[in-house]
């Protein structure tokens, strides 16, 4: 890579030649996708300019027709994908403790279920959660976020759930605000106080639910600590009947909404569509009847093979939904419970081998539709204004990057036009 002058933050960047450059633009948001459907560019170039893309296009035009006292040029040396930023949609990084415990018995037979109730699942993390102090949560999300950061994930949604009281979960949603200072990642707060009825709360699950919705709602609202609120509708956590009020009170303060729905048992993809949700995430055990719900819907159907492979049970029917003409995001559901690894990359490209998914599924599944799920219009793909975060992979064509299964990582990572991370084992190995 030559760099002609050292770079100022003023100044706009001219990137290429790409060998393949795939802008993620234009791709239709339902449905499946072939390969030749996705855009890619050859020899081409991207333009930055304040932190936003300007143009893409071929790079030597692109150069040709700028001048070099206005335009800083950066020239890439060798065989270069160039993709947008990868979008995590559905994770926990907000979290104290470890559940390796909960893994070891899961391996030896135990069910998730058994295990919740002999005191480990969410309530052991929530246990952990509660003793840990805000700042120790806020190191814990800007560790886990760089570490997603250099596997190419420049946005992620972050649940609360393991506070379950108005004050803890006000704990970990600050906890997350706090973390927005030192993060590179675009951080999205989601308020999940819903994630099971707390076992420290005895009225039962329909006045927890009216507790919350009633009290930390507003604070919400007037310190601007989430803008969407999820719920685990499951047994052993919330039912589609009690989930409704809480639901109905969300949406009636603007809340956007996202729903835990049919990873064990099935009614969450129903309640999801009922309250038009951004999302519905999960959805192992949907089955036809759900799957043509949601294709029928505006709701984005968010796969998270973590949790599968995390729990060892099936994946997400994502063949399925996008063949019902769905919309399929995909996303790593990094937890210390169900989904541990966290590498959202490695997950799309086992879940893409399990389900026959092509290349273009998988990638709009991370960029484009992913940036659906969590209502954003600014991100995944590049088009005219959107927001210039680019990753650069080193190999020749854009098969590699699944190929190698999540083992080809990004050789660098942009965030709104900035070189934030840059792989120093593609250094070491002269790739």
């Amino acid at each position: 890579m030559n760099i002609d002058m050292p770079i100022p933050l003023n100044k706009p960047l001219l990137i290429g030649p790409f060998s393949q450059l795939l802008p993620m633009s234009g791709i239709r948001l339902r449905g499946p996708l072939q390969d030749n459907e996705m855009p890619v560019l050859e020899n081409a170039g991207l333009m930055i300019e304040n932190g936003r893309i300007h143009s893409i296009g071929p790079f030597d035009k692109l150069r040709s027709t700028t001048s070099a006292s206005q335009v800083i040029h950066i020239r890439l040396e060798a065989d270069c994908i160039g993709l947008p930023g990868f979008i995590d949609a559905h994770t926990h990084l907000c979290f104290a403790g470890s559940r390796a415990r909960d893994y070891a018995l899961r391996n030896s037979g135990r069910t998730y279920q058994e295990i919740s109730r002999a005191g480990g699942g969410i309530w052991d993390t929530v246990t952990q959660t509660r003793n840990a102090s805000r700042e120790e949560l806020t190191s814990g999300i800007s560790q886990r976020a760089w570490r997603h950061l250099c596997n190419g994930v420049t946005t992620l949604e972050i649940k609360s759930g393991y506070g379950l009281s108005q004050e803890e979960e006000l704990k970990m949603l600050l906890a997350i605000q706090d973390a927005k200072a030192s993060v590179i990642a675009d951080l999205i707060p989601t308020c999940l106080a819903a994630h099971m009825v707390p076992r420290d709360f005895t009225k039962g699950p329909d006045v927890y639910l009216k507790e919350i919705s009633d009290q930390l709602f507003p604070i919400l609202k007037a310190q601007n600590l989430a803008n969407r609120i999820d719920a685990f509708i499951e047994e052993g956590a919330f039912s589609p009947e009690n989930i409704r009020p809480y639901f109905e009170k969300a949406r009636s303060m603007g809340f956007d909404l996202t729903v835990h729905a049919d990873q064990f048992t099935t009614g969450g993809s129903e309640v999801a569509v009922l309250f038009g949700a951004k999302s519905a995430d999960h959805l192992e055990v949907s089955t036809n009847r759900e799957i043509k719900l949601l294709a029928r819907s505006q709701v984005i159907a968010t796969a998270l093979p973590g949790a599968s492979m995390g729990l060892g049970c099936g994946f997400t029917p994502a063949r399925k939904i996008l063949d019902a003409g769905g919309a399929l995001a995909i996303a790593s559901d990094h937890n210390p419970g169900s989904a541990p690894m966290g590498d959202l990359l490695t997950q799309a490209a086992v879940l893409g081998a399990f389900e026959k998914l092509t290349a273009a599924e998988v990638f709009a599944a991370l960029t484009v539709r992913a940036s659906a799920a969590l209502g954003l219009k600014d991100r995944g793909q590049f088009s005219e204004n959107c927001l210039a975060d680019l990753l650069i992979f080193r190999a020749a064509h854009y098969h590699e990057i699944l190929y190698h299964q999540g083992t080809l990582k990004p050789f660098q990572v942009y965030k709104k036009g900035a070189l934030v991370y840059e792989n120093p084992q593609m250094h070491r190995y002269g790739l």
